[in-house]
């Protein structure tokens, strides 16, 4: 098997650890299975791949789409490193309002699966970081959500003391 799966403390939040196959060359991993996927748990189907680059100790979200455009994802960092949060915002759920996060990095190689009903968001460790995403939805600007990444509610231990944010991250408001 290509891949290894593992649930978080939130179980539908997966994290994806590729099998590497390194020699002096380099290396080579297959990044997405959709049978190996299915097979795990990750049934959605992905229909759009976004790409940021993001410099040290910037805060990208907390953000998510409402339904019916809800988005599901799919992160890794292709440079550097971030720390990847999940929030669970499905009102019926055991874990409504908690967090799970994760440490991607592109030494790591793993990758952090979000289903839909969550908002998501990062922090980025090093000096810069590129994370590329696969998204179960496309972008929807009518559905476009987001919930402020220090509410008081949830309470993420985010590894940042001073964060950067964009106005609308720093603006953002329960959705």
């Amino acid at each position: 098997m290509p891949f290894e799966f593992k649930k978080m403390e939130i179980p539908d939040v997966i994290l994806v650890t590729p099998r590497v196959f390194e020699d002096d060359r380099g290396y080579f991993m297959e990044t997405y299975k959709a049978s190996e996927f299915k097979a795990n748990g990750i049934e959605e189907d992905f229909v759009q791949d976004n790409q940021s680059f993001s410099k040290r100790n910037v805060i990208r979200g907390l953000h998510f789409q409402k339904k019916p455009h809800a988005q599901g994802k799919l992160v890794r960092c292709l440079q550097g490193s971030i720390w990847d949060v999940a929030v669970d915002l499905r009102e019926n759920s055991a874990t409504y309002k908690k967090w799970a996060a994760a440490e991607l990095t592109s030494d790591n190689k793993q990758m952090l699966y979000i289903p839909p009903g969550f908002a998501h968001g990062f922090a980025t460790l090093s000096d810069t970081a590129i994370i590329s995403y696969k998204c179960t939805a496309e972008y929807c600007k009518d559905a476009d959500s987001g919930i402020r990444w220090n509410d008081p509610e949830i309470s993420i231990a985010w590894p940042v003391e001073e964060p950067i944010l964009s106005q609308k991250d720093f603006d953002a408001n329960k959705g």
